[in-house]
């Protein structure tokens, strides 16, 4: 192993160490279960690793912080790490495997390929974060490659991202079977997410709005019959615009299979997503809108 913090599980800061592990597993013909995280672990994460071990023999969880997804200006450098507590939960759940490397070596000094999806990246997260897809597709990409997963667990809480990769993972063949976690919440309804450690007080107060706002859309749509998507998107924006803190990106209703905006409310297939700033914190929340 390289430099880094010891690790009592297997665990790997090269590629080489990995995928002499992941061959292993392979010629002995075992489902490998993946889940790529950027560290900071809350029990969303966990949630992921749970299911990646129900349906897989071995589960590898990366922790890298990945740079191509950041843009200009964006919280790169003060993202939550804290490391010893990440591998102390990976060990508790009995990980088989954590890939923790340097970006010096999954990004060379002069690389010049990327993977960039087109179609369903390009509007509402994509449109106010321009590389950040880039980042997410090529990173997970060169992760696809290195750990050779069967199953690939995502939480529904980044409903555009797992869209994306869906979409990557369909056009470059990847043959890899892709489970979806439910949101998963605190109890006061935040959805979790490793930049709730910068709210502070009085930011996570106007935080909580997003899933009151999420809520009240469903309620409008749930209870009332109603299915104007304009009417649902008025009621949302209602109640974010009740927050002291709050200037919202985007509050629409899509296609949760395409990201294409709706027209309609139809149950089973529209979406309400969220994105906001609270000062320069961003969040993101979505509510599948069931029957």
């Amino acid at each position: 192993m390289s430099n880094g913090p010891e690790l009592s599980l297997p665990a790997a800061y090269n590629i080489a160490d990995l995928r002499e592990q992941v061959r292993q597993w392979r010629s002995d013909g075992l489902r490998i279960g993946f889940v790529p995280t950027m560290g900071a672990l809350h029990d969303g994460h966990l949630a992921l690793v749970k299911q990646a071990l129900e349906t897989s023999d071995r589960v590898i969880v990366s922790i890298f912080v990945n740079p191509t997804q950041f843009g200009l200006g964006e919280d790169l450098e003060k993202y939550p790490r804290d490391w010893e507590r990440d591998l102390q939960l990976c060990r508790e759940r009995k990980v088989d495997y954590v890939f923790a490397p340097h970006a010096e070596e999954i990004y060379l000094a002069d690389a010049s390929t990327y993977v960039s999806e087109e179609g369903v990246s390009s509007g509402l997260c994509g449109q106010a974060r321009p590389t950040h897809f880039k980042g997410v597709t090529t990173i997970c990409a060169k992760l696809f490659n290195l750990c050779r997963p069967t199953c690939l667990a995502l939480g529904q809480k980044d409903a555009q991202q797992v869209v994306v990769l869906k979409r990557m993972i369909r056009d470059l063949h990847f043959p890899i079977e892709v489970v979806i976690g439910p949101t998963i919440r605190e109890a006061d309804g935040l959805a979790m997410s490793s930049r709730n450690a910068y709210l502070n007080e009085k930011q996570r107060a106007d935080a909580l709005l997003l899933h009151r706002a999420l809520e009240a859309g469903r309620r409008l749509v749930d209870e009332k019959g109603v299915r104007s998507v304009d009417r649902v998107k008025a009621e949302v924006m209602n109640v974010l615009r009740t927050g002291s803190f709050i200037r919202v990106n985007y509050a629409e209703v899509v296609d949760r299979e395409t990201m294409n905006l709706e027209s309609e409310i139809e149950l089973g297939r529209s979406m309400l997503v969220v994105a906001v700033w609270i000062d320069t914190i961003r969040l993101i929340d979505n509510m599948p809108l069931d029957e």
